[in-house]
């Protein structure tokens, strides 16, 4: 049966940081997440084209401890906060970003899965994720499942390189167990939290989502010798 686990742009190197006074105490880690949703945001106003794209969203409780400069997962990509006011924050998203995820495609009103990146004595409750979306999928199907979904997504041979059975993949920065592929798509089993606290049961067919891969599998395939 199909089982799941628990819910990325910019190479940004992994520095810890304090919050500063009227914010939440603690120390964040710039680019580690977990693959674990927060808020569900919704976007605001999106700005720009292929040299750039400024996103503004509303996220109310993602806002109230995040200063600008810090790292905030947006659907899977890691964005820094360029601006933070009255419940929002602004984001500016890269070329790089734009060419890898479906970010550009945003458009006002949209939901997103919204998450902090993660601070140091917090648990891991996902996997390791980075927020550097690896490339975009396409949900070729989601149907009920018990009181769950079973998702199927399509995605270019370049991810599925790195998709085992039972191994990660983060989808739309939600941190997943695969639990079937084939040569053309791969399929994860949503549980009702997931369901209600992330956007991915809203998807449709057709969908365009971030796909983030477990990084461990790209460090092993680097360090084996060729051929």
């Amino acid at each position: 049966m199909r089982s799941p686990a628990p819910v990325s742009d910019t190479d940004e190197k992994v520095v810890p940081k304090t919050y500063g006074i009227g914010r939440a105490r603690g120390v964040s880690l710039d680019g580690v997440f977990t693959g674990i949703v927060r808020e569900r945001g919704r976007v605001v106003s999106q700005d720009g084209g292929p040299d750039g794209v400024r996103l503004d969203v509303e996220a109310p409780a993602t806002a109230a401890a995040t200063a600008v400069g810090d790292s905030v997962s947006i659907d899977g990509c890691c964005l820094t906060a360029t601006e933070v006011a009255d419940g929002r924050i602004a984001f500016h998203a890269v070329p790089e970003t734009i060419r890898r995820s479906a970010l550009a495609r945003l458009a006002p009103g949209a939901e997103v899965n919204v998450e902090p990146a993660l601070r140091a004595g917090e648990p891991l409750g996902g996997h390791y994720v980075q927020g550097h979306v690896d490339g975009v999928g396409r949900v070729a199907a989601l149907e009920p499942e018990g009181d769950g979904a079973w998702m199927r997504i399509e995605a270019p041979p370049e991810i599925l390189r790195y998709c085992v059975e039972k191994g990660s993949i983060t989808l739309q920065g939600v941190a997943l167990t695969i639990t079937s592929l084939d040569d053309e798509a791969f399929e994860v089993a949503l549980v009702p939290h997931t369901l209600a606290a992330t956007t991915l049961g809203d998807l449709r067919p057709g969908a365009p989502v971030n796909l983030e891969v477990d990084v461990v599998a790209k460090y092993v395939e680097r360090l084996l010798p060729a051929g």
